[in-house]
């Protein structure tokens, strides 16, 4: 897989991941822990993108 292409699919998976963050606020009784890891998955995608933007 060309760099280009791993690029673009952390994108796409960074993003499928803000709409569930976003949506997981938004419902009651949200779990804060599965949040948490949540936002440290997109986090961790978000790194590793900028490096391979580098």
């Amino acid at each position: 897989m060309s760099v280009s292409a791993h690029l673009s699919e952390l994108k796409k998976k960074h993003q499928m991941l803000d709409s569930e963050v976003e949506a997981a606020q938004r419902a009651p009784g949200v779990d804060g822990l599965h949040l948490a890891k949540l936002k440290k998955k997109k986090l961790r995608l978000k790194e590793e993108i900028e490096r391979l933007s580098n």
